[in-house]
C-alpha cells in the first residue's frame, strides 16, 4: 500500500469515528467514547494536512488549464502564481505527512519519571544535578505539567546525590525522552582556589510511567520497609514512621519515598517509581536488540552516553547528538530548554524519515 492509500484509509476511518461519536450508543457509552475522541483527536492533523494537499493538487491542475486556455495575460500571471505556491505548498505538506504517518512511540503521551543522579566530580557533580533538577522544573512548570518529587538525597551545600520525580503532562515523555544520557558541566568550582576549569557528569534517566497492567509485580518478590523519614530538616521530615523503602528481590532495586506525610501516599510512589524502572529495563532491553535502530534515533539510545555539555566559562551549551551549539547557557540552566528538545525531535524525524526511505 502506498502513503496515498494509506492517507485515504485514515480519511474513511476519520469520517467513520465522527459519524460514530454522533451516535447515541455512543455518547451514552463514556468509555467508548473517550476512546473514539483520542483517535478522532490524533488522526485529525493526518485528515488536516492531506485535506490541504489534495486543495493544492487541485489548484495545479486548474492553474495549468488557465494557461493553457486563457489568453489574457494578467490572468495568466496570476495562475503561473497561483501555480508555483501550491507546487512550493504541496511539497511541504508531503514532507509533513510523511513525518505524520512515522509509527508513533506507544509510550510518547505517558507521564514520565525522571531520575538524576550525580556521576563523576563529587561535591560539584552533587551541585551541577541539582541544578539540573531546577532547569528541568522551571521547563516543566512553563509548559503547565506538574512535578511530584518522589525522593531526593541532598548534600548540606545545596547539591543533590540523586534525586527522583514524577511529571505529569500531556505527552510529557514524546518531548522528555530526548533528555536521557550523561550531562556534563564544565567550570571552575566555587571550591577550587587555583581557578581551574573542572569537569563533572550527572546522569538523567528518563521513564515512562507504567501502568499495573505494563508491568505485575509480584507480592513474594518484595520486601517492604516503613521507617521514620530523614534529611536536612523543612517540611518533607516527620516524626512518624511515613517513609517507605521497596526492594525488589529479582533485580536487586531499591527505591526510598519519604517526601509525602502519609506512608500510603509514598508508599504509592514507591511502586510508580518501580514499575517505571522495570518497565524501563524492558524498553531498554528492546533497543539492545534493535541496536541498528537505536543508533539512528535520537533520545532512544545509550544511556551512558555523553549528550550534552554545559560550558560555564563560554556560555554556551552544545548538544552533541545533533551537533547543536547555543549560546545562552544562563536562560538553558533557568530551564529555556524547548530549542534543543525541537531541535531533537527535528533530527529523530529526519533520520526515522532517512530510514523509512531506504526500506
Amino acid at each position: 500500500m502506498d502513503m496515498f492509500d494509506k492517507l485515504e484509509d485514515i480519511v474513511n476511518r476519520y469520517e467513520d469515528v465522527t459519524a460514530e461519536l454522533s451516535s447515541p450508543d455512543v455518547v451514552n457509552n463514556q468509555e467508548r467514547f473517550r476512546k473514539l475522541m483520542k483517535e478522532q483527536n490524533n488522526i485529525l492533523p493526518i485528515v488536516t494536512a492531506f485535506t490541504e494537499y489534495k486543495g493544492c493538487k487541485q489548484t495545479i491542475e486548474d492553474s495549468l488549464m488557465m494557461l493553457d486556455e486563457e489568453s489574457d495575460e494578467e490572468l495568466k500571471e496570476l495562475a503561473k502564481e497561483e501555480l508555483n505556491d501550491a507546487k512550493k505548498r504541496m511539497a511541504e505538506l508531503e514532507t509533513e505527512l510523511k513525518i505524520l504517518l512515522l509509527p508513533k512511540d506507544p509510550n510518547d503521551e505517558k507521564d514520565i519519571i525522571v531520575e538524576i543522579r550525580a556521576g563523576a566530580g563529587g561535591d560539584e557533580a552533587a551541585l551541577f544535578a541539582a541544578e539540573l533538577f531546577r532547569m528541568y522544573t522551571h521547563y516543566v512548570e512553563s509548559r503547565g505539567w506538574k512535578v511530584e518529587v518522589v525522593n531526593a538525597d541532598e548534600t548540606g551545600i545545596g547539591g543533590m546525590k540523586e534525586v527522583e520525580f514524577m511529571v505529569k503532562g500531556s505527552g510529557a515523555y514524546s518531548v522528555m525522552k530526548y533528555e536521557s544520557g550523561v550531562h556534563r558541566v564544565q567550570r571552575v568550582p566555587e571550591t577550587e582556589s587555583g581557578g581551574r576549569i573542572h569537569t563533572s557528569t550527572a546522569s538523567v534517566a528518563v521513564m515512562p510511567e507504567a501502568e499495573e497492567v505494563d508491568i505485575h509485580i509480584d507480592d513474594k518478590d518484595i520486601r517492604i520497609d516503613v521507617m521514620r523519614a530523614s534529611g536536612n530538616g523543612g517540611q518533607c521530615v516527620n516524626t512518624t514512621d511515613s517513609a517507605v523503602r521497596l526492594t525488589h528481590y529479582p533485580t536487586g532495586i531499591v527505591i526510598y519515598s519519604q517526601t509525602e506525610k502519609s506512608q500510603i501516599q509514598n508508599k504509592e510512589k514507591a511502586f510508580a517509581l518501580l514499575r517505571a524502572k522495570l518497565y524501563d529495563m524492558e524498553i531498554q532491553k528492546a533497543h539492545d536488540a534493535e541496536a541498528d535502530a537505536r543508533r539512528s534515533q535520537i533520545g532512544t539510545g545509550d544511556r551512558s552516553e555523553k549528550i550534552r555539555t554545559y560550558n560555564f566559562p563560554q556560555g554556551r551549551v552544545t548538544d552533541h547528538r545533533i551537533g547543536l551549539t547555543l549560546y545562552k547557557l544562563d536562560k538553558i540552566m533557568d530551564g529555556d530548554i524547548q530549542e534543543i528538545i525541537d531541535a531533537c525531535i527535528v533530527a529523530d524525524q529526519a533520520a526515522k524519515l532517512e530510514k523509512m526511505n531506504q526500506e
